[in-house]
Parts: C-alpha cells; sequence; structure tokens
C-alpha cells in the first residue's frame, strides 16, 4: 500500500466525549434524532464524518467520527480510537448502561470502489438516510451515510465514510444499550 493511501486512511478517528457538542465544530449538512426506551441519539453529518450524541436521562456520550481530529477540543475527551483496521469498545455510561462501537476498515481498488459507492449510495436514498455526497480535487466520488434505527435494547447508528483518494470504506456501528434490556 502506498504512503498516500496508509496516510489517509490513519487519519480516521473515532472520538469519545463525555458532553454533547455545540454544532458550531461541523459544516453540517443534515441531522436525525432517534429515542427508544429512554435511550436518545442525535446524529449530524458532514462531509467527511458525523457526530452522535447519546444520551440516557443525564448521562451523555457523544461519538465523533472524522479525518480531522486535531481540530477538536481535548475537554471532557474520555477516548481516542484510530479507525485503521478493525476496533471494538466497549464504554460504562452509568450503572447499566452502555455504549458499544465496532469499526472495520478496508481499501478497494477503483472498480470495487464505485461498485460499492453505487450501492451504498442507493440503498441510503432508498432509506432516506443521512448523506454527504460530494466530489474530490480530481472529480471522484466520496460519501458519508448515517442510519439511525430503534431495537429492543436502546438505539443503533451505522456509518459509512467512502473516500475516493485512497479506495477507503470505513464502517461504524453504535449503540447504546439501556440498563435491564436485552443485549444491555
Amino acid at each position: 500500500m502506498s504512503n498516500a493511501r496508509l496516510n489517509s486512511l490513519q487519519t480516521y478517528t473515532m472520538l469519545l466525549y463525555r458532553k454533547a457538542f455545540h454544532p458550531e465544530f461541523f459544516a453540517i449538512e443534515g441531522r436525525r434524532s432517534e429515542s427508544q426506551g429512554g435511550a436518545e441519539a442525535e446524529g449530524w453529518i458532514f462531509k467527511g464524518g458525523h457526530c452522535v450524541r447519546f444520551q440516557v436521562g443525564d448521562l451523555v456520550l457523544c461519538e465523533v467520527l472524522t479525518d480531522e481530529p486535531s481540530l477538536l477540543p481535548e475537554r471532557a475527551l474520555n477516548v481516542q480510537l484510530p479507525c485503521a483496521g478493525e476496533r471494538d469498545h466497549d464504554e460504562r455510561m452509568g450503572t447499566g448502561h452502555h455504549f458499544y462501537t465496532t469499526m472495520q476498515t478496508e481499501t478497494l481498488s477503483e472498480h470495487l470502489y464505485l461498485g460499492e459507492y453505487k450501492e451504498l449510495l442507493a440503498r441510503a436514498r432508498a432509506a432516506q438516510s443521512l448523506l454527504s455526497v460530494w466530489k474530490d480535487e480530481q472529480d471522484r466520488p466520496n460519501l458519508s451515510v448515517v442510519e439511525m434505527s430503534r431495537s429492543t435494547a436502546g438505539v443503533n447508528v451505522e456509518a459509512w465514510h467512502l473516500r475516493s483518494d485512497c479506495g477507503l470504506v470505513l464502517r461504524s456501528s453504535s449503540m447504546v444499550c439501556i440498563k435491564g434490556r436485552a443485549g444491555a
């Protein structure tokens, strides 16, 4: 893998904060909220990343996935996870409440990337997901998608970020589980 591809892949980071964020940090292109059984999630999509605030009562955990982590404050930063490869993280949000996340990255050839891009774009539009679509300096397509859904345990958030400059497909899946619910 070339250094340009490797460096681009390595810039993506998931940051978990113990506070809510103000929208001024992001060029938000869309937002959505979902709640289930006392758990709430509010998601924001922006070019190349997303921010999701998970809340259970007064307990707040904010997930930010970005390729520019140095632009965000360190105050209330709880965990910083590089996205390259595969990662899982389990965070206790208080007595019995949990936040789970998993991330996977892969780099694809241009042909496979374009197929994945077209398939995910069609799926996101059909599901009316949060969506950011843009072209890079070489007029290549890029995509960020956030889907939110309810489950018996809480709220699920699935996200994909596709970067054409390196053929990157980054998938994350996060969930807040309420104490006493299935899976919590």
